[in-house]
Parts: structure tokens; sequence; C-alpha cells
């Protein structure tokens, strides 16, 4: 089996690669199609181009045949034609359409195009003197769009949102052709975003959706390289622990096994006061590993009582003489609280306290202090533990409650222990209900603050 070390980066880069391939595509697909549907636009605008010349042909033939128009709201343009003068008088294309009709019939050719039929201006322009050109029909938003026109493509370096298509009428009258021009303005970007929206959004979102999936699964990676370095770290520590009280009971059987000692009942009751000793040791690395277990699962029992606190800090520090002594540490005890009775379950209680003043006396140099302060608010009791030990990082602060989660004091094996301390600690706090603060300083010590409700 390849380890996770070597394999992540492999599993990082081959991802980074394919999603950085993905990303590519789609943006040069949406770029071709983009281009694509441009040159369709502009295509159909061509084909539009020639449907409305034919359109207009159409009508203005049959109204030469007639010499007359009728526009839809029942008004009639009237204009004479005279046959017998080479080439016809014809009238200018404008004659022949109301704004409304010719917007009508340019709707009809855009929709039969499939192009925009709802947003466009138009106007028809015959030239006077050299460019100059003379506006002889425009609907009413078509001053304002050709504006706005001139002033985007001057920003944008002639890159404009719109698009003026010019339908030249000159071979609408053969026989006495005029310079006419009917001028349409379409918006190109619209047109062009309403039929490539659905596909860039989806391509878009699930993009988006591959990239999030990507940094899940390298979180997910990173907490499982973390979580096996952390149990590898574990199951070191515990072969250690539970090594050295065996090694230390196998010497003192095989000291009892010794002529010399089996004739000495003071010296078999200090051999076999050091295997009690070590065997309540392995006993209590075992429960903790046990009350581990109970966490995973979330099956911790309380049995509720009234609990006096100060008996059990008392008791505590009492137990823990030895160790303080060790390390030249004291204890000043501030029990100022009025009402020091909680509703706790006595033995998990009293292994909270335990756990937080053993890692004070564990994370420490000589000359130990170690202050508890208890005192009453309207409807909780506070418990402070501080001590001027050799203090916690941020990043230390952000983890400590993790299982299996222990602090770098320079030297990895000189505090024993599991990692399992401060997360009972905080899962007794949770199951009564509690709150428990963590303030420190590197190289000036630690303050952990307890609040557990008495309503």
């Amino acid at each position: 089996m390849i380890p996770l070390k070597r394999i992540f980066p492999v599993i990082v880069i081959l991802i980074t690669i394919s999603l950085l391939g993905i990303i590519y595509i789609q943006v040069n697909w949406i770029k071709s199609g983009i281009a694509i549907k441009k040159e369709q636009f502009s295509q159909n605008l061509a084909m539009m181009g020639k449907d409305l010349v034919s359109d207009m042909l159409y009508t203005r033939q049959t109204a030469v045949m007639f010499k007359m128009y009728s526009n839809r709201s029942g008004s009639t343009k009237t204009f004479s034609i005279d046959i017998n003068r080479q080439p016809y008088n014809m009238p200018p294309v404008s004659d022949f359409y109301t704004v409304q009709e010719l917007r009508a019939c340019i709707q009809s050719n855009l929709r039969k195009n499939h192009l925009d039929s709802t947003n466009f201006e138009f106007a028809i322009l015959a030239p006077v003197a050299g460019y100059e050109a003379n506006i002889k029909m425009h609907s009413p938003g078509f001053l304002k769009m050709y504006q706005e026109n001139l002033k985007d493509s001057s920003v944008n370096n002639n890159n404009s949102k719109y698009r003026i298509q010019v339908v030249m009428l000159a071979d609408l009258n053969d026989l006495a052709p005029r310079n006419e021009s009917l001028w349409i303005i379409l918006p190109v970007n619209d047109s062009i975003a309403k039929q490539l929206g659905f596909m860039i959004t989806g391509g878009v979102l699930f993009t988006l959706i591959i990239i999030t999936a990507f940094a899940l699964t390298i979180r997910t990676l990173l907490n499982q390289k973390k979580l096996s370095e952390i149990k590898s770290d574990f199951i070191n520590n515990m072969t250690h622990e539970l090594k050295t009280p065996l090694a230390t009971i196998s010497l003192a059987i095989d000291a009892i096994g010794n002529e010399k000692v089996m004739n000495n009942p003071d010296k078999i009751q200090y051999f076999s006061g050091i295997i009690k000793e070590e065997n309540k040791r392995m006993n209590k690395q075992v429960e903790s590993i046990l009350q581990s277990a109970l966490l995973e699962k979330d099956e911790i029992g309380l049995k509720l009582q009234a609990t006096d606190a100060h008996k059990v800090i008392q008791n505590t520090t009492d137990n823990l003489q030895l160790q303080l002594a060790a390390k030249k540490g004291v204890v000043d005890l501030q029990l100022n609280a009025i009402n020091p009775v909680i509703m706790a379950d006595d033995v998990h209680f009293s292994n909270l306290i335990f756990n937080l003043m053993d890692n004070a006396i564990k994370y420490s140099r000589d000359e130990l202090e170690i202050v508890i302060q208890t005192y009453n608010t309207r409807k909780n009791l506070f418990i402070v533990i501080q001590d001027n030990g050799i203090g916690m990082s941020r990043d230390t602060i952000s983890r400590i409650f993790e299982k299996f989660y222990r602090a770098h004091t320079g030297n990895v094996h000189n505090v024993k222990g599991f990692g399992l301390g401060l997360t009972y600690v905080k899962a007794i706090v949770d199951a009564h209900k509690g709150k428990i603060k963590v303030e420190s300083t590197v190289g000036k010590g630690s303050k952990f603050t307890l609040e557990f409700p008495q309503d």
C-alpha cells in the first residue's frame, strides 16, 4: 500500500492539472461559441436585409401600380407618377410607410431570421451633399441609441455593444435609383448573451462545482493526513506508556524472586508496592483510552448529584502533592464562591479538575505556581485554573481540544500522555452544559475558565 504522504502530492497535482484543463477548455469553448454566434448573427442580419428589401420592393411596386398607398390607420398617402416621362419620377421610400408600418415590417423580418425583434431602432437616410445625410424618417429612440453607439465606439476602440445594419434601398427603383438607405441599430451583446446565456451559466456553474469539490477533496485529504499522523503518534505514545510500567513490573517481579529479597519482608513489601502503583498507572491509561472510545460514540452516562466543587478541588490538590513537589510547585487556593455546589457527576467532575491540574504540572518548569479561583454569578459557578507554565501559541490553543493532539514542547518525549486529556475535559464540560475558555501566552502560562450552571 502506497503511503498517504507519497500519494497525496500526486493526487493534488493530477486534480489541479485536470481542473486547469477543464477551465481552459470551458473558456475556449465559450470564446468559440461567442465567435460562432457573432458570425451567425452577421449572416442572419445580411439575410434579414435581403428579405426586408424584397418585402419593401413588393409593397412599393403594388403602390405604384395603384398610384396610392393606404396605411393601417386608414389614412392614405397619394402621389402621382408621369408614366409618359422617362425615367419615372418615383417618390422616396419613406412615402410608402409610416413609422409604425416600417417597424412592423422590420420586426417581421427580424423574427423570420431568428433575431431579437423587440429592442431595435431604425431610420431612413438620404444623402444631401458630400457625407451629410438627411434623415427622412426615424423611430423615436433612434437618435439616442445612435449617440450611445458613437460614445461606446470611441471609448472601447470601435467595440460597441450595438450593431448598425445598413440596408441600401437604391435597387428598389431600378429605373430611377435613389441613394436612400435604411439604418437598423440592434444590441449585439444582448442578442448573443441571450442565445448563449444558458450554456455559459451552466458551464460557469459546473466549473465552480468542480472547484468546490476539488477544495473539499484537498481539505479531506489534509484532514486524513493529519489524522493519520496523529494516530501514529498516539500508537507510539501508547506503546511507550504501556511498555514502561510493564518493564518496571517485570523488574520488580525478578527482584522479588531473588533469595535475598525473599528473606526480607520489607523489600518484598517495597517491590509489591511498586507493582501495585504501576498496575494502577496502567489501569489509568487503559481507562483514558476507554473514555476516549465512549466520547467518540457519545455514550458518556452522567450520574448527576449535588457536588461540592471546593471539596473536589481540595482533594485533587492533596492527591497531586508528590507531582507538585517534583516541580517545586505550590497551589494557591482562592475558593471565594459562596455557593460551590453544582449538579455534577462526581467521578467525571473530579477527573476534569485532575486533568487540568495534571496538565499544568506537566507543561511547566520548576517553581510552578497554580492559582485556583472560584466565584459565583447570579446563576453560575466559575472555576479558574491559572499557572505560570510554558504557555501555548494561538495555533495550539485552537487545537488543544482535538483528539490525540499534543502540544509541542521542544522535546516531544518529555511530556507523557495520549493527547486525550483536554478532549475529555471539553466533552465533560459540554455534557454538564457548561463552558470552557482558554487564554495563554507562550512563556507566561495558561488560564482555563470553567463555567457551570447552578439553576
